[in-house]
């Protein structure tokens, strides 16, 4: 079974000494059970696993009784350690609370018990980390698919990659394109939007996320002004709530607002947002064109090629914790740049030679960027990008 880069990281912190919480998050469908699972079934080491996703909300003692029976095994085994993972915690109450009491229990009287933590959503994951349990846990960041995943697992080309984006689940149902989309729909955005965010997050119009969500996945890749997203919406609210549920959307991994680059933050805030997806399957669910089709209509492809390599730079800038905008003034503009720490790199996405460049060399003049450079047509091949280490651009 294929293994990801994330089973090394998450083996090895398993076989320290107990220390701190490890905790894996990420997006729904993208493995985080499965590699979690690789992982236990090699160490030598005893575990329970338990799943809170059909666990009432409210049954808060639910956590303490899974720890309560991995202490009882341990005690009549004799087991020097044990591992206790529990996946989709967000989803109990006041978990954090919880898990601090019990986990700063083990640590008093010595019990080697390991915690390793699951969740798909992150706003909820991390409100209760922040909130409970500082200074004890570390974050394990997992995401969609890349090209090389995809490609030497399921045998992607690249356009396959960039217009079925990064799922595993789908991977095998892109030849059947109405199995593809109602996997899409419901294992993904239904079971994201319903269980996820609807669950457990008060939500005045629950219709109104919904539209959002699709209007923003179809327009991946482009600026659209909240205002005028409220103008196309028929359940519309107001600019202020849109941008909490593209924030809530971008939180589990599935939409997001790109600010404008500046150095002025509030001029930043206030700017119109580039709608981007994590996963460019969430803007083909809602494209009328077939793989075939989209392929040999150019204008459609460049579109399509833009807002799949942005997806690809939005899920590495969530697991390697970098900030990502886009730059526009007047009538020039770069289509994504990246920024740790000061230092700032341009990026222009090419998918023909049409498509006019002068923003990059504007943009160099303005600010300087240590990097910046054009992916696609007359720079760098797609291909080599997107097997990229995307840390490396800030060497």
């Amino acid at each position: 079974m294929y293994k990801r880069s994330e089973y090394l990281t998450i083996k090895s912190r398993l076989e320290e000494p107990r220390k701190f919480i490890q905790v894996v998050m990420g997006p729904r469908q993208v493995g985080k059970s499965t590699v979690v699972k690789q992982v236990l079934q090699d160490l030598d080491v005893p575990y329970q696993l338990f799943s809170a996703d059909n666990v009432p909300a409210s049954n808060t003692g639910w956590v303490s009784n899974c720890w309560a029976a991995v202490r009882s095994l341990k005690e009549s085994k004799g087991l020097e350690s044990i591992i206790l993972v529990i996946d989709e915690i967000q989803k109990v109450t006041n978990w954090s609370e919880v898990v601090k009491k019990e986990w700063d229990d083990d640590t008093f009287y010595d019990r080697n018990i390991k915690l390793l933590l699951l969740g798909s959503s992150r706003v909820l994951l991390e409100k209760g980390l922040s909130e409970s349990l500082g200074g004890r846990f570390e974050e394990i960041r997992m995401t969609h698919w890349s090209y090389p995943e995809m490609r030497d697992c399921f045998g992607f080309t690249l356009d396959q990659y960039i217009y079925y984006g990064g799922y595993p689940g789908a991977a095998e149902l892109v030849s059947d394109p109405d199995r593809w989309e109602q996997y899409i729909q419901s294992a993904i955005i239904d079971a994201t939007i319903n269980k996820d965010i609807l669950m457990n997050t008060p939500i005045s119009k629950p219709a109104l996320l919904r539209q959002t969500f699709e209007l923003g996945a179809s327009y991946s890749g482009k600026l659209l002004s909240l205002n005028k997203m409220l103008g196309s919406l028929q359940d519309a609210g107001n600019t202020v709530t849109l941008a909490g549920y593209i924030n809530l959307l971008s939180e589990s991994g599935m939409l997001c607002g790109l600010q404008k680059y500046s150095i002025d933050t509030a001029r930043r805030r206030a700017s119109i947002p580039k709608l981007q997806v994590y996963n460019n399957a969430l803007k083909m669910v809602y494209n009328p064109h077939t793989f075939e089709q989209a392929i040999m209509d150019r204008k459609e492809w460049g579109s399509i090629f833009e807002s799949g390599i942005g997806a690809w730079i939005v899920t590495q800038a969530f697991v390697h914790r970098l900030e990502v905008f886009y730059w526009r003034d007047h009538s020039h503009e770069v289509d994504f740049i990246l920024r740790k720490k000061g230092a700032v790199v341009a990026i222009e996405v090419k998918s023909d030679a049409e498509k006019n460049t002068e923003g990059l060399d504007v943009f160099k003049r303005l600010y300087h960027p240590n990097h910046a450079f054009i992916v696609g047509d007359g720079g760098i091949r797609a291909e080599d990008f997107l097997t990229t280490d995307i840390r490396k651009l800030f060497n």
